[in-house]
């Protein structure tokens, strides 16, 4: 009888310490959500993750040093079922299961699901509704999610054959504009000055170094502070037009709105809604990260 009770109690013990481990990875950085049973969440913030620029070896690293240990503060493989479901930039059909591989393997998890950063700004979003979701941080991405899959994607194609809209792709015009004097010599004295950069290593970093898409990525914060500069501001418009017209038109569904995550999304909004206005389409959830849609879309 003892034997019952006690082993009844270890399932119940390991049932009640099943938890869920969500990520939400770009580029630049991947945030992480411990959740257990009781609703209580820790919050873990890592370098980004790309499969698609990262090979399994700095991925591997990025997790052992960044990751492993605040997880392992909350959890003990020997009365704990971990679940993981990883959403991340980079993360295509053929890198699934390598990444699968990885988080089981790494973090001990019972279950591992790994979706596209697409698919979790859609569920972030969207949750089980129908709508256009996007993404407008480092990159950019768009689709049509009928409230449980992808329906229809408009390739992204990245920061140098498309990435319309994103933070990448606003540094390089940004500099574009800046050193063929469509903006002011004033502005470009004041961003060197600034920034400690100048023409010689902007070139260096953008075509010898690695990661430039982040390096570009990371002059929005000067932009975003010039916004009273007026063909700044345009330019800014302009990208989110562009962005429409390339990705979001081919859907065809002026009727839903247009919802988006990421920092470019977020703190250009006022921007991102005039765009919008001028290309005859209504804007609907604007969230920095889908990190709280997604908890609430895997608890429900």
């Amino acid at each position: 009888m003892f034997f019952l009770l006690s082993y009844a109690s270890f399932v119940f013990f390991l049932y009640f310490c099943a938890m869920k481990l969500i990520a939400d990875s770009g580029s630049t950085k991947t945030d992480w959500a411990l959740v257990d049973d009781a609703g209580q969440t820790t919050y873990i913030h890592t370098e980004g993750i790309s499969p698609i620029h990262q090979d399994e070896t700095t991925i591997s690293n990025i997790l052992r040093s960044e990751l492993l240990s605040p997880v392992s503060t909350h959890i003990s493989p020997l009365n704990t079922r971990l679940t993981v479901y990883f959403y991340g930039s980079g993360v295509t059909a053929e890198h699934e299961s390598a990444m699968e591989r990885l988080l089981r393997n790494m973090l001990g998890a019972t279950s591992v699901s790994v979706h596209s950063d697409l698919l979790g700004a859609a569920r972030g979003l969207c949750g089980r509704n129908e709508g256009i979701a996007c993404i407008l941080g480092t990159g950019s991405n768009s689709c049509y999610y009928d409230g449980t899959d992808i329906r229809q994607h408009t390739p992204a194609l990245g920061y140098v054959l498309g990435d319309e809209g994103s933070g990448a792709v606003l540094g390089r015009l940004f500099l574009n504009a800046l050193y063929k004097g469509v903006l002011s010599e004033s502005m470009r004295t004041d961003f060197e000055q600034q920034t400690g950069l100048n023409l010689p290593a902007i070139i260096h970093k953008v075509y010898r170094q690695p990661l430039a898409n982040r390096f570009l990525a990371s002059l929005s914060s000067f932009i975003h502070d010039h916004l009273d500069c007026k063909p700044l501001e345009a330019l800014v418009i302009d990208n989110f037009r562009v962005f429409l017209q390339r990705n979001v038109v081919p859907y065809w569904r002026k009727d839903l709105p247009v919802s988006a995550v990421g920092s470019v999304a977020f703190h250009y909004r006022e921007q991102l809604e005039q765009a919008a206005r001028d290309e005859g389409f209504m804007v609907g959830t604007i969230l920095q990260s889908p990190l709280e849609g997604l908890l609430k879309y895997h608890q429900e």
